[in-house]
């Protein structure tokens, strides 16, 4: 249905869109200048247009010219807590605030898509939805949106729905990738607080240290995960804070540590969890100290149906040739609030390679870097990937060749 030159025609307007996202960054589900920037693009394309109600998410439903079911395209919108560092003429003009993990290209890529689906309009066989969600970084904004109606929000439940992700770093510029099964890891994490009793450096036998116990926590979790979890579905914990006492030779009386856990599996999210919980409060009991744990399941693992995933990087191959697409043989290891959209209807999640071609994707600043760079030149490929999917899984249900 669509040309690479009519994606191409929209490098200008796309890049454009772009570095005013990029010069002006906003966190979490609040995101008003972002969100006026999104309709203002969109305005003049032939769209249904509301905004979130609990954040400032924007949804907008393109009716197509045949009758059909609806597909859903997203795009992400909210920057990082980062202060930027890259010399670009477009960097971030709010101090500490970054778009380092290319929201931004998602953001104008999905614009583009829509641009591109509103000029076929016609020859749609059912309608579109195009999700811009702010909150993907720890907010939860997908689960909002869903909350708020947007897989229903174009009168009954969509019956696919496709999202992507640049990459600064490990892909080449312009090579797609996806996979059959878990695409990204869940992540949860926990904060601990450890309570003993101060005292003098000198006389420990008079306290109960919480920094012994809580050390023996760190280093015991890191073995018991080891012992307890099957290698070929791992699990990672990483304790990346520690806040412990304010002299050397005061015990101090409370510990504090948090820490993030990533797995790829239901099961091994709970057999970690129990792991977990099981490992402090037993230290905690040895060392007759009091413990506090707030464990907090955050985004479950992002899980691409076979079929779906065999669909999408054939639409990928399709478009961009063989040598610009392949399989993962393995998850990515960081987390994506898409899977809450992945857990209610079929569809896939995509990783697109945005490096530079004058840097090494090997050794790259990698995404949510302060020296993060992503190739504007990559706009027009996701626009054109992103439309290519809808158009196609319309066409799949319409013809009844769908098996999700």
């Amino acid at each position: 249905m669509f040309q690479h030159a009519d994606a191409a025609a929209l490098l200008d307007d796309l890049t454009d869109l772009r570095r005013r996202l990029h010069r002006d960054p906003e966190l979490g589900l609040h995101l008003p200048r972002t969100q006026e920037k999104v309709l203002a693009a969109l305005q003049g394309l032939p769209l249904e247009i509301t905004r979130g109600r609990g954040l400032s998410s924007v949804t907008a439903v393109l009716r197509g010219g045949r009758p059909g079911p609806a597909v859903l395209l997203r795009g992400d919108m909210d920057a990082l807590p980062v202060h930027e560092d890259t010399g670009l003429p477009y960097a971030s003009e709010n101090a500490g605030l970054m778009h380092a993990c290319g929201h931004d290209l998602h953001t104008a890529g999905l614009v583009g898509a829509a641009m591109l689906l509103s000029s076929r309009r016609e020859d749609l066989a059912g309608d579109v939805v195009f999700m811009f969600q702010p909150g993907e970084e720890g907010d939860g904004g997908a689960r909002i949106m869903i909350e708020e109606g947007v897989l229903d929000a174009a009168g009954a439940r969509v019956v696919a729905a496709y999202g992507l992700h640049v990459f600064s770093t490990q892909v080449p510029m312009g090579i797609v990738a996806t996979r059959p099964g878990t695409m990204l890891a869940a992540s949860d994490a926990f904060d601990v607080t450890v309570v003993g009793r101060g005292g003098h450096g000198s006389m420990p036998h008079l306290t109960r240290d919480p920094v012994v116990a809580a050390s023996e926590m760190v280093l015991a979790l890191q073995a018991r995960i080891a012992r307890e979890i099957d290698v070929h579905d791992p699990a990672v914990i990483t304790v990346g804070s520690f806040h412990a006492g304010t002299a050397r030779n005061v015990v101090p009386g409370t510990v504090e540590l948090g820490a993030t856990v990533r797995t790829y599996s239901e099961r091994a999210r709970d057999q970690v969890q129990d792991m977990v919980e099981r490992t402090l409060r037993g230290i905690a009991r040895a060392h007759d100290v009091e413990l506090s744990l707030d464990y907090t399941r955050q985004y479950p693992a992002t899980v691409n149906l076979a079929d779906q995933a065999a669909f999408a990087l054939d639409t990928a191959r399709a478009l961009f040739g063989p040598h610009r697409v392949f399989e993962a043989a393995r998850p990515v290891s960081g987390s994506e609030d898409f899977s809450f959209v992945l857990d209610q209807v079929p569809g896939a999640f995509l990783a697109v390679g945005a490096c530079p071609p004058d840097r090494d994707p090997a050794t790259a600043p990698v995404n949510h870097s302060p020296q993060a760079v992503y190739d504007d030149r990559v706009l027009p490929d996701q626009a054109l990937l992103l439309a290519t999917l809808a158009v196609r899984a319309l066409d799949r249900h319409s013809t009844g060749r769908e098996s999700a």
